[in-house]
């Protein structure tokens, strides 16, 4: 046999080859007969989003469906590129019309290239010197043209993957980052538990395997159907046919056993986030941890999470030589005696019409091209074959992009999913006596100058009631210290009061939210400059527009004695690692700057001067009472009895305290 059909025939090429271009006909086949959807999704809770009134009750079980390429898949790939290319007018469509181009015009240059070929060795067979130059100066002034192609290719792919991912990652952080959303999807809802991995790599992975997808299947197509014409024109329409016919079935069983390969991405890129998330608690938590000396529980930690990942990826690996194997007796050496009698058949019978008039050179010219077809065609079901499973690991991507989609939209709308604690560990007594409480039952009322609570409970996100019912009032001009034992309540109150929280009943009165400030005991510094630090979360402009002057906020700075900070950092616009250069008790006078910066109606002070002295605490407290801001104290220091005039008290166990402060009658628990 001639080296070209050789070549054909063993090539690592058509080892992908034999899979089928019709495999894409069976995952259509399979869309009304997808039977993987049997997993359930925990019943949950539903609220809707404040200012309006809360409304509860559970949601529907909903199905989890598997990653397969099946019905779901081309659902939710279609709602995910509806967001890629958005409107027909884009640059997205634009760089897929340059990309579709080029893939049409790299086939045509790809069969004018075979023909050119061929006759520069038919030339030199012939030993005819005025052809072979003819067609090498053909190729040579060609060269261009073909190299412009191929890299006008590669450069609208990346640029369509580039595109992909800025639209993709856009509409996702619009989404994650609206409202409170960001903090909801980690404290509300245990759906996902890996943002972080959903939002960078796995959208980057989506991204590129549908660009990598739209190229490995528009061009294939077309190299089938142009080759599929030529060689049915020269050695018979049934030669095709069989080749085809036989890549079908094939191709049906090689796509059945490719099935859980979308499983095992989906697993995959969860070891991968969880791997990744064990790695980021050590870096958030490594005082903590160096305190403890916990580095042999964290690496046994670290360690057990590796080896879950590894042992997988060696699943998967053993998963992938075993189809290798299959690979290869289906799609390669069956696939041989297929393509010897597919390529031997019109050369062998001397009847055939083409060729009885052909001299044997003639014939050896039309062999060559033909054996080239062949392989140019069964290059093209190969990158069908590689698109086929690239869409099995596709559908992983998209199952777990779509989840991400599926969860900001129900927490943007109000809705959350997260296990409820059971009613049956509850005192049968009280149970008979109580409605039981539904998320999103309480209203919201948006009132200046006062905090109201009438008869609201505090219950976590998981239904653990703290207390039943609390009601006072709190007016501008008041200000109240919050005590009681760790786990009573205290940060709940103030988890509802911010919105992060839904209501499970009763009435809340309150201003809006950019009414009220939180000034935790860890004070959150952000990148950027000094002043960054002091008018977070505004920006420069939003300080401008508000017409406040550095000259303002050096003021801030000395009143809560920082005005040392500017000459030793180099001024406003010095960037420094905040959280690193400034020590406990100056974080925590930055937030009370950054406190009088905003000049809320009322705060929340949670042990936010615990790293501060007597002194400058009295200073800061005294300040904050002249510009009009009123306090919600959570501390332990009696120093602090004199700025507050009432106090409310839980006793951790269900039962709170509301008066107020008499010099020297009250007593504060722990």
């Amino acid at each position: 046999m001639a080296p070209s059909m050789s070549k054909l025939l063993y090539s690592p090429t058509s080892a992908v080859a034999i899979s089928s271009a019709f495999s894409i006909y069976y995952l259509a086949k399979r869309l009304d007969n997808s039977k993987d959807n049997k997993g359930r999704r925990k019943r949950t809770e539903s609220i809707s989003e404040i200012p309006v009134v809360l409304q509860g009750g559970k949601s529907k079980a909903q199905s989890k469906e598997k990653a397969a390429v099946d019905s779901v898949f081309f659902r939710r790939l279609f709602s995910i590129i509806k967001i890629l290319v958005p409107r027909l007018k884009c640059k997205e469509t634009f760089y897929l019309l340059i990309v579709a181009a080029s893939l049409a015009a790299r086939t045509y240059c790809d069969v004018w290239m075979i023909q050119n070929g061929t006759a520069i060795e038919s030339s030199i067979i012939g030993r005819d010197v005025g052809l072979f130059k003819k067609y090498l100066f053909n190729f040579i002034c060609a060269m261009p043209a073909i190299s412009l192609i191929n890299n006008l290719l590669k450069y609208g792919l990346n640029e369509v993957k580039l595109l992909f991912r800025t639209r993709l990652t856009s509409f996702l952080y619009d989404q994650y980052l609206r409202g409170f959303t960001y903090y909801k999807m980690s404290n509300l809802d245990n759906r996902i538990a890996n943002a972080d991995q959903l939002l960078t790599q796995d959208v980057e992975k989506f991204c590129n395997s549908v660009a990598d997808l739209y190229s490995n299947l528009s061009k294939p197509l077309l190299d089938i159907l142009i080759y599929t014409r030529v060689l049915a024109s020269s050695i018979g329409a049934q030669g095709p046919a069989f080749m085809l016919l036989y890549l079908a079935i094939s191709g049906l069983v090689l796509t059945r056993l490719r099935r859980p390969v979308g499983r095992m991405t989906v697993q995959e890129q969860q070891f991968e986030g969880e791997f990744r998330f064990v790695n980021s608690r050590l870096i958030t938590n490594s005082e903590e941890i160096a305190f403890y000396q916990g580095n042999k529980c964290e690496r046994r930690t670290i360690y057990h999470t590796f080896k879950k990942l590894v042992d997988h990826l060696h699943q998967f690996i053993f998963f992938r030589f075993s189809m290798g194997f299959i690979d290869n007796i289906i799609a390669k050496y069956i696939a041989t005696v297929v393509g010897y009698l597919v390529v031997s058949r019109p050369f062998l019978n001397l009847q055939h019409k083409p060729f009885l008039h052909l001299n044997h050179s003639e014939i050896m010219e039309e062999y060559y091209q033909a054996g080239r077809m062949l392989l140019r065609m069964a290059q093209a079901v190969g990158r069908i074959v590689l698109a086929g499973r690239d869409m099995t690991r596709l559908s992983g991507f998209t199952a777990r992009v779509t989840e991400l989609i599926t969860v900001l939209k129900d927490l943007n709308t109000g809705r959350y999913e997260r296990t409820m604690v059971s009613a049956t560990g509850k005192d049968s007594d009280s149970e008979e006596d109580s409605e039981p409480l539904v998320p999103g039952s309480g209203e919201v009322i948006f009132k200046d100058d006062v905090i109201r609570f009438d008869n609201v409970p505090l219950v976590t996100p998981n239904g653990d009631v703290l207390v039943k019912g609390m009601t006072f009032e709190v007016t501008r001009g008041m200000n109240v210290l919050v005590c009681g034992p760790n786990g009573c309540g205290k940060s709940s109150l103030f988890r509802i009061l911010g919105e992060l929280w839904p209501l499970f009943g009763g009435t809340m009165t309150k201003p809006e939210a950019c009414k009220l400030f939180y000034v935790p005991q860890r004070p959150y510094m952000t990148l950027g400059t000094l002043r960054d630090q002091i008018i977070y979360p505004d920006t420069k402009e939003d300080m401008m527009r508000k017409g406040v002057t550095d000259q303002q906020l050096a003021e801030s700075m000395e009143k809560v004695q920082l005005a040392n900070i500017l000459d030793r950092e180099g001024g406003w616009e010095a960037i420094q690692d905040w959280m690193d250069v400034l020590s406990g008790g100056e974080k925590q006078r930055v937030a009370m700057a950054r406190l009088f910066y905003h000049k809320p109606q009322f705060a929340i002070l949670d042990e936010c001067t615990s790293a501060v002295s007597v002194d400058v605490e009295g200073y800061i407290y005294k300040h904050a009472r002249e510009v009009g801001i009123s306090l919600f104290t959570v501390s332990h220091r009696k120093s602090l009895w004199k700025y507050h005039e009432f106090y409310l008290q839980f006793d951790g166990r269900g039962a709170y305290e509301y008066k107020r402060i008499e010099d020297n009658t009250v007593e504060f628990g722990s």
